[in-house]
């Protein structure tokens, strides 16, 4: 079996516990206004690797990942080539390998085949980072072409099986940037046990050349990031310093 993949990177520190080998999976079901990688939308875009490929070439920077470091897999949208993704995770576990998924959650049903594979999947997962794209159902469907239902859905099930996460959201101004909606957002982190870190990724537009590029119209060219004091805001709102179990 092969993966599309988009690119690799050997040395990632913010991706993860420890020093990480990151692999960016192509294809992605959602079009969120503020993603910094519209390049790896289409699936097909990617280059072909085979698990031995990709592992071996991980495996070579072991080195220096530490006691905690391993591979993370991040896109894109990992979950949408599942098949490869369990493919790759099974021999990393073989190999001894940490494993992690960022991911949006966007492919999740609890429905049918799908679900089993991601039982399956989860089996030779050790961690997740999720995004929380907008707590407001109305306002994720504006910001992201789709519902975040079925995403609330895999936070509840990764919650009941006990699967230590990460939550990373996005702090844009006139959108996620909003009092009411960051208190709901920490309301909906205070139901979940299973959480050891809460991350504000403040929006930037360093994205904004590539959608020019590939002659995509950016929504936010003139938005600007947020302030130090909105970030701090954000912070306290969301309780940030509760989730700070975690050890790089």
């Amino acid at each position: 079996m092969q993966g599309y993949i988009h690119q690799l990177e050997s040395f990632g520190c913010a991706d993860g516990p420890g020093s990480r080998f990151i692999i960016f999976f192509s294809g992605c079901p959602l079009r969120c206004k503020y993603c910094h990688n519209p390049d790896t939308w289409k699936m097909t875009d990617g280059k072909l690797y085979s698990v031995d490929e990709l592992l071996n070439e991980a495996e070579s920077c072991r080195g220096y990942w530490g006691p905690k470091g391993g591979i993370t897999v991040s896109g894109g949208e990992p979950l949408f080539q599942i098949d490869f993704l369990i493919e790759l995770f099974t021999e990393a576990k073989k190999r001894n390998i940490n494993t992690c998924i960022d991911t949006s959650g966007a492919p999740f049903t609890k429905e049918g085949q799908w679900f089993e594979k991601f039982q399956k999947l989860m089996s030779v997962t050790d961690i997740l980072l999720m995004d929380i794209k907008h707590i407001n159902e109305d306002e994720h469907i504006k910001l992201t072409g789709q519902s975040g239902k079925n995403i609330r859905e895999m936070f509840a099930y990764l919650d009941e099986i006990k699967k230590p996460i990460w939550i990373r959201h996005v702090l844009v101004p006139g959108i996620t940037d909003n009092d009411e909606y960051l208190t709901q957002t920490r309301d909906f982190i205070r139901t979940l046990h299973n959480v050891e870190r809460v991350e504000i990724l403040p929006y930037h537009g360093l994205g904004a050349m590539k959608y020019k590029t590939l002659g995509i119209d950016y929504e936010l060219q003139d938005l600007e990031s947020p302030t130090l004091e909105r970030v701090n805001n954000a912070k306290q709102i969301l309780e940030i310093e509760k989730y700070d179990g975690w050890k790089k």
